[in-house]
């Protein structure tokens, strides 16, 4: 175990070990609540398919689903693959030159391993849920949706709705005029900024719906 840990803090890993765990607490907040599953996405939702971290992404075949998942991903199997390849190296530590040398070996091949695991899952996700992607827009308004999040206000939040043929989105979702939704909550879809990519709902009351017998 404490050859473990030395070697998480080793160059190379320790730059994975940093990231990682970044990762874990981004995804405590996403958990909490107090973030958005997307945060990075802003500039696909907004019409971008080219720019930003989306963009990069994409070019190097790693695009058709989350930037934070992909980026997670990556940066774990780069972590594990590095720890492996540091504990390896570990014999040749009496050497400096020649260590330094395998170390930043072993730092690119970590990468390009986790770059291969990472675009096999993304292409399994995208064979897996092509029409849950490719609904878009407005298709969603006057449906029923769940939230996800610890909270739906003006400014945050994130609600779950069905795609269709069994599949769900994870949409995101602002209220008006000041009313708050918690997570469990029903909510219904009535509004699509195409600018923003944000749906607008507002609490749900099945009692309320003409289509529902009391």
């Amino acid at each position: 175990m404490a050859g473990l840990l030395e070697a998480s803090l080793s160059f190379p890993t320790v730059l994975f070990s940093f990231l990682l765990l970044v990762v874990f607490g981004y995804w405590l907040f996403v958990v909490l609540g107090a973030v958005d599953t997307d945060i990075l996405d802003a500039d696909l939702d907004a019409g971008s398919s080219a720019g930003g971290i989306g963009g990069a992404l994409g070019a190097v075949g790693l695009g058709g689903v989350p930037v934070t998942v992909v980026l997670s991903l990556l940066i774990a199997v780069s972590w594990f693959a590095s720890l492996v390849g540091t504990v390896l190296i570990d014999p040749l530590s009496d050497s400096s030159p020649l260590t330094i040398a395998v170390a930043l070996v072993v730092l690119v091949a970590a990468v390009i391993i986790a770059w291969g695991v990472t675009s096999a899952v993304v292409m399994g996700v995208r064979r897996l849920l092509p029409a849950e992607r490719q609904r878009r827009g407005g298709d969603f308004v006057g449906q029923t949706c769940v939230v996800r999040t610890g909270r739906v206000d003006g400014e945050f939040g994130q609600a779950e709705i069905s795609g269709g043929n069994g599949s769900w989105s994870l949409i995101e979702v602002r209220t008006i005029g000041g009313e708050r939704l918690t997570a469990g909550s029903t909510a219904l879809v009535f509004d699509y900024d195409a600018d923003t990519g944000v749906y607008r709902v507002t609490p749900y009351d099945s009692a309320l719906d003409p289509g529902t017998s009391a």
